[in-house]
C-alpha cells in the first residue's frame, strides 16, 4: 500500500473553494494509486464561526480563566469540525471516507497542556481504515495522553501531526498544502525578487523556520527527518510545483535568509570582583530563573553580551539590576540569518557578508554562526535594505 499523508491548512479548508480544491488534490492522490491520509487544521482565523481563536473568544467572555485541559478540549474542536466537513464532502462525491480525532487516529501525548510532545503513534487504526478503501481524514494539532485526555501540540501541531504520521505510517510522502507555492528564498514582502526553492535538506529548513521563516515548524521537520520520510509543501489554490524536503538534496553555499524583528541586545559589565568568570554565570542564571530566552551569547574578559526578545525588556533589565549587575540595553534591533548547508568548511562567506552589510551602510551589532547558519544582530530599520543586498550579493533571486 503506497500511502500519502496531505495536511490543508486552515485558509485551505476555511472556504467552500479551499475544501473543492483540496478535494481535487485527495481525490487526485486517490486515482493515481495512493492511499490518502489527510490531516486538517481549523476552519479559518479569528471571527469566522469555527475558528479556534473564535472559540476561545467564545468561553472567555464567560470567564476569562480556562483550565488547561478545558482548554485543550475546547481549541481541539475546530480541527475536529473540519475532518467531519471535509469527511462528509468525499462522501457526497462518491468517495468513503471516515473522521478521525487524534487520539482515534492513535496518537499518544504527554500531559503537557497547550504545548503536548508526541510520545508514540500506533498505526493499526489508520491502517484499518485504509484496507477497507477508506480516505482518513484525521484532525490534526492533537492526541490523547495516558489518562484519555485531549491534549493539543502547540504552534504548528497540524504540520507536525501529518509528518509523524507520515513517519508511523512509512508514508511515501507528506504533502503541506498552503496558501503559498513553497519555501522562498526570503520573506517576498522585503524582497519581491525572492525565488522558490525547488527543494532544500531538513537542516537548512529547521536553521530557516528558526530564523523566523514561517513556512513549517521544526518540530514538524524533524519528525519527518527522523522517520526519513520527504516533505513537499506546495499551494492549494496554483500548481505550481513547491518545494521538496528531503535528505539529500544539492548543497548551496547559500540557500537562503531568515530575519527575526522586536530584538534587543543586553550587554552585562563591566563586571568587577576576583572570579569575573562566576558573575558571567550568575548571569546566565539570571535570565534562566526569569524565564528568558537569550541567543547570540558573546563573551568578553570582563563583560557578557546577548539578545533577547524584546518584550522581555524591561523584565530582564530588572532582573540583573536587582542581581547588582550594570547593563547597557539596545532595543529595536533585528536579526538577520544567512542559511546554507554547503557553506561548511567553505572560507570567505562571513567576509563576503560584511562586505555587503558594509556597501549598504549597515552598521552590524554583532555576530554569531554555526555549522550553516552565520547570523548579524543590525538595527531593525536597516532591515529591508540589509535583506535586499544580500539577496542581490549572494544571487539568490528568480533565475
Amino acid at each position: 500500500m503506497k500511502i500519502v499523508v496531505q495536511k490543508f491548512g486552515g485558509t485551505s479548508v476555511a472556504t467552500a473553494e479551499g475544501r473543492a480544491r483540496a478535494m481535487e488534490r485527495i481525490i487526485a492522490a486517490k486515482e493515481r494509486g495512493y492511499a490518502p491520509v489527510v490531516v486538517v487544521s481549523a476552519m479559518g482565523r479569528r471571527g469566522e464561526p469555527y475558528a479556534t481563536d473564535t472559540l476561545i473568544d467564545l468561553v472567555k467572555s464567560i470567564h476569562n480563566d480556562i483550565e488547561p485541559r478545558e482548554l485543550d478540549l475546547l481549541i481541539s474542536c475546530g480541527e475536529i469540525i473540519s475532518t467531519v466537513v471535509m469527511a462528509t464532502s468525499l462522501k457526497k462525491m462518491g468517495y468513503a471516507a471516515v473522521a478521525l480525532t487524534g487520539g482515534q487516529a492513535g496518537i499518544y501525548t504527554d500531559g503537557n497542556y497547550g504545548c503536548a510532545q508526541i510520545l508514540d503513534i500506533d498505526p493499526k487504526p489508520i491502517i484499518n481504515h485504509l484496507c477497507q478503501g477508506k480516505i482518513v481524514i484525521v484532525a490534526g494539532f492533537q492526541g490523547i495522553c495516558a489518562d484519555g485526555s485531549t491534549t493539543t501540540l502547540g504552534r504548528g501541531g497540524s504540520d507536525t501531526t501529518a509528518t509523524a504520521l507520515g513517519a508511523a505510517l512509512k508514508a511515501e510522502v507528506v504533502e503541506i498544502y498552503t496558501d503559498v507555492d513553497g519555501v522562498m528564498t526570503t520573506d517576498p514582502r522585503l524582497v519581491p525578487e525572492a525565488a522558490i526553492l525547488s527543494d532544500i535538506s531538513y537542516r537548512e529548513i529547521c536553521e530557516m523556520a528558526n530564523q523566523g521563516a514561517k513556512v513549517i515548524h521544526p518540530r514538524a521537520v524533524e519528525a519527518a527527518m527522523n522517520g526519513k520520510v520527504p516533505i513537499m509543501i506546495k499551494n492549494t489554490f496554483s500548481d505550481a510545483q513547491g518545494t521538496l524536503i528531503a535528505e539529500n538534496v544539492a548543497e548551496r553555499v547559500i540557500t537562503g535568509l531568515a530575519h527575526l524583528t522586536n530584538i534587543t541586545q543586553v550587554k552585562v559589565g563591566p563586571l568587577d570582583g576576583n572570579d569575573v568568570q562566576l558573575a558571567k554565570v550568575k548571569v546566565l542564571k539570571t535570565m534562566a530563573e526569569a524565564r528568558i530566552s537569550i541567543d547570540m551569547v558573546g563573551v568578553a574578559p570582563n563583560s557578557i553580551f546577548f539578545i533577547i526578545n524584546g518584550d522581555d525588556t524591561e523584565k530582564a533589565r530588572t532582573a540583573l539590576e536587582k542581581a547588582g549587575y550594570k547593563t547597557v540595553v539596545e532595543t529595536g534591533c533585528a536579526k538577520i540569518s544567512v542559511i546554507g548547508a554547503g557553506m561548511e568548511g567553505v572560507p570567505g562567506v562571513m567576509a563576503d557578508v560584511m562586505e555587503s552589510l558594509d556597501r549598504a551602510g549597515v552598521t552590524v551589532l554583532h555576530t554569531s554562526d554555526s555549522d550553516i547558519t552565520i547570523s548579524f544582530l543590525i538595527k531593525e530599520e536597516d532591515l529591508p535594505k540589509a535583506i535586499k543586498i544580500l539577496h542581490k550579493s549572494f544571487n539568490l533571486g528568480k533565475k
